[in-house]
């Protein structure tokens, strides 16, 4: 899910339309009202959160830090026009990136998913972690096999493994493995290699890492 906060309803509706469009849930809130969404005590569900898409001058430094505190999502901050001083002041609070309006929302969801990856590769591989994926095209590999997988297979357990722990709806899946130019490719496609994909890894593992809920998507648990 993606968090839009933006001082013109507008603004916010029509990103939340376009993150939607690409398949991705998403929630517009006026800066009053994300700073009390943030802090509810009962607010657990940031780790559904894949990023925040703010106003820059809906974003003071104050709330930057609280975010960052609490979720490592990226927190891209967007304007109309742009002050170094203030882009300054948002990169020290935590801020991922500052961008400048008009931008497509395929772009923001690039750049989300370049501080995510630095994210997971600044973390250390947990030493019982049955299955190391390497998101670079190499063989995955379970209690230190190679897993020999098809390209989209292994795609697909790629994506799996980046967003591990978040569900992804099957749209995002087929965004992430295939190219936008192959016209003509439905994504129903994917739902074939994700029942391979999880047959070969409940062979080897013994169980289904992947947890799947209709009209919710694929939960990969590692």
């Amino acid at each position: 899910m993606f968090i839009v906060v933006a001082s013109q309803q507008s603004a916010a509706a029509a990103y939340v339309s376009e993150f939607q469009h690409e398949g991705i849930p998403s929630m517009g809130l006026f800066s009053k009202d994300f700073q009390t969404w943030l802090e509810e005590p009962s607010r657990t569900d940031l780790n559904d959160v894949r990023g925040f898409l703010i106003d820059e001058g809906e974003l003071p430094v104050t709330v930057a830090k609280r975010i960052r505190e609490r979720t490592p999502a990226p927190i891209i901050a967007f304007s109309e026009t742009r002050s170094l001083e203030k882009t300054l002041e948002l990169l020290a609070a935590g801020i991922d990136d500052v961008v400048r309006r008009p931008i497509h929302v395929k772009e923001i969801l690039v750049r989300s998913e370049a501080v995510w990856r630095r994210h997971r590769e600044s973390q250390p591989l947990a030493s019982t972690d049955r299955v190391r994926v390497y998101n670079n095209g190499q063989d995955a590999e379970i209690d230190g096999m190679p897993l020999i997988l098809p390209r989209r297979e292994l795609c697909i357990l790629e994506y799996f493994h980046r967003n591990r722990g978040r569900s992804v709806t099957k749209t995002q899946v087929f965004n992430a493995v295939y190219d936008v130019k192959e016209n003509g490719v439905s994504d129903t496609v994917v739902e074939g290699h994700i029942s391979k994909l999880r047959k070969k890894l409940r062979q080897r593992l013994g169980y289904d890492p992947v947890m799947a809920k209709r009209f919710e998507g694929y939960t990969y648990l590692g």
